[in-house]
């Protein structure tokens, strides 16, 4: 018996030729072994390199692998709550096309989505450089001390709703403040959050931008913008 009906498996993806076919491939293992009916959808946030045309390749061999290709370079939080609203499945599962995640460990996930709606992944071990594993720790740090946030790992890119979370869900940040604003705003309607465990594994191909100043700045600018407007 698989442990849940339908799964939609969502990946933004920027400049990731190098990895995405794998990461497809590895979601739709993922949907294979815990979902009755399952889909992959990648959002390809304006890349500059073959991205969307390697999407294209695993789609001609997986039909239910689709291709959402935004214009421009959005940034991370565009390509995510695009994907997130477009989930058709009763779960909505995101995570990165880097590889850095085994998606085999859905299934802790997955066994805890019955009793709560929001289920997140805290990285165990986290595979960064050490300056990128500060930044996330004052990040952190500044989420709890500003909002009152507590959890252990805000921006783990391993998280599971409820489709009809997502689709309640008002979502306006377009940088790296997204996965702040998603946590914040399931609070603030009474769900539940449940903290689940995942391994984390080094990058192979590709480059973060995660520590790009210009990333930074965005994610600084709509972290402000949403506490006026949760005062």
């Amino acid at each position: 018996m698989k442990l849940c009906p339908g799964l939609s498996l969502v990946m933004p993806a920027y400049n990731e030729e190098a990895n995405v076919g794998a990461a497809i491939r590895a979601c739709a293992a993922a949907g294979e072994t815990f979902a009755d009916d399952y889909e992959v959808i990648v959002v390809d946030d304006g890349s500059r390199d073959q991205t969307a045309e390697r999407v294209r390749q695993e789609a001609q061999a997986n039909p239910r692998v689709r291709l959402i290709q935004l214009p421009q370079n959005r940034g991370f939080g565009g390509a995510l709550k695009t994907g997130l609203k477009a989930g058709e499945k009763a779960l909505v599962f995101y995570t990165d096309s880097d590889l850095q995640f085994d998606l085999q460990e859905l299934r802790g996930l997955l066994e805890k989505s019955g009793e709560y709606p929001v289920v997140i992944g805290y990285r165990v071990n986290r595979q960064d450089h050490l300056v990128r594993k500060l930044n996330a720790w004052a990040w952190g740090r500044l989420q709890w001390a500003l909002f009152g946030l507590n959890v252990r790992d805000i921006d783990c890119g391993f998280k599971l709703f409820r489709r009809e979370v997502m689709q309640s869900t008002p979502m306006r940040s377009d940088g790296a403040f997204i996965s702040t604003e998603i946590l914040l705003r399931c609070r603030a309607a009474g769900l539940g959050i449940c903290e689940v465990p995942v391994h984390h594994y080094p990058r192979k191909a590709g480059a973060p931008t995660g520590a790009n100043l210009k990333v930074i700045r965005k994610a600084f600018r709509e972290l402000w913008e949403l506490r006026r407007e949760l005062r």
